[in-house]
C-alpha cells in the first residue's frame, strides 16, 4: 500500500481501535494488581477479590478509573470535557468518537448508493447504540439497574446490527473493487460479535459471571477491531470543511451537506 496514495483519514479508525484497546487492557491490569477484580484466566476467585473482571467494574474505582477516564478523554480529543464523573465521562466520549467515524462513513457512502435506506439505517443503528452507551455511562448498575440494562441491550443490540449493515454495504458498494477483501472479514467479525452477544446474555442470565466477563472482553475487542477496518476505505478519501462568507443565494444546510458528500475526492 503506497503511503503517497493514502489519505490521513485512514488513521482515525486505527488510532481509535489501537488506543482504546491498549487503554482498556491497562485498566484491566491495574484493577487486577489492586485486587479489584480477579484475572480473566483465573480458575477460582482469589481471596479478598469480590468482583468478576467485567470492564465496567475494572474501571470503576481509583486508580484504574483515573486511567480509564484519561484514555477515553484523549481518544475523544475533538469533544469538550463535560461535568461527568470519571466513569460517566469516559463512556460518553467513547461513543462520541464512534459517532465521528459513523458520520464520516455515512458521508462516504451517500453518493454511491442508489437506495439510501441501508446507509441511513446504519447511521440510525449506530446512533441508538451510542445512546445506549450514554445510559451505561450515566446510570450505573448499582444506582439504576433497569436503565443500565436497557443501555446494555441498546449498545450490544444495535451495535451488532450496525456491523451487519456495514458488512452488507461493503459488499454492495465495492469501493475500489475491494468489497470482497474487506467485506468477508467484516462478515466474520459480525458473526463473531453476534455469537458473543448471545453467549453473553445467556451466561449473565445463568449467573456464570466469570465466563460472561471473558465473553464481554472478546465482544468489545471484536467491536474495536471492526471499527479499525474502516481504515481500508478511508484511505481513499479526504474530508474538508468549507467556510464561505454568507450570501443571499447561499445554499441551505441540506443542499450543502449533499454537495459536500459529492465533493469528496477519490485518491487512486
Amino acid at each position: 500500500m503506497d503511503g503517497k496514495k493514502c489519505s490521513v483519514w485512514m488513521f482515525l479508525p486505527l488510532v481509535f481501535t489501537l488506543f482504546t484497546s491498549a487503554g482498556l487492557w491497562i485498566v484491566y491490569f491495574i484493577a487486577v494488581e489492586d485486587d479489584k477484580i480477579f484475572p480473566l484466566n483465573s480458575a477460582e476467585r482469589k481471596p479478598g477479590v469480590k468482583h468478576a473482571p467485567y470492564i465496567s467494574i475494572a474501571g470503576d474505582e481509583p486508580p484504574a478509573s483515573c486511567v480509564f477516564s484519561q484514555v477515553m478523554n484523549m481518544a475523544a480529543f475533538l469533544d469538550k470535557q463535560g461535568t461527568h464523573t470519571a466513569k460517566d465521562c469516559s463512556k460518553y466520549h467513547k461513543q462520541q468518537k464512534a459517532l465521528v467515524v459513523a458520520v464520516l462513513r455515512f458521508i462516504q457512502l451517500k453518493p454511491k448508493v442508489l437506495n439510501p435506506w441501508l446507509n441511513i439505517s446504519g447511521l440510525v443503528a449506530l446512533c441508538l447504540a451510542s445512546f445506549g452507551m450514554t445510559l451505561l455511562g450515566n446510570f450505573q448498575l448499582t444506582n439504576d439497574e433497569e436503565i443500565h440494562n436497557v443501555g446494555t441491550s441498546l449498545t450490544f443490540g444495535f451495535g451488532t446490527l450496525t456491523c451487519w449493515i456495514q458488512a452488507a454495504l461493503t459488499l454492495k458498494v465495492n469501493i475500489k473493487n475491494e468489497g470482497r477483501k474487506v467485506g468477508i472479514p467484516r462478515v466474520i467479525l459480525s458473526a463473531s460479535i453476534t455469537l458473543c452477544v448471545v453467549l453473553y446474555f445467556i451466561l449473565m442470565a445463568q449467573g456464570i459471571h466469570m465466563y460472561a466477563a471473558r465473553v464481554q472482553w472478546g465482544l468489545v475487542m471484536c467491536f474495536l477491531s471492526y471499527f479499525g477496518t474502516f481504515a481500508v476505505e478511508f484511505r481513499h478519501y479526504r474530508y474538508e470543511i468549507v467556510c464561505s462568507e454568507y450570501q443571499e443565494n447561499f445554499l441551505s444546510f441540506s443542499e450543502s451537506l449533499s454537495e459536500a458528500s459529492e465533493y469528496q475526492t477519490d485518491q487512486v
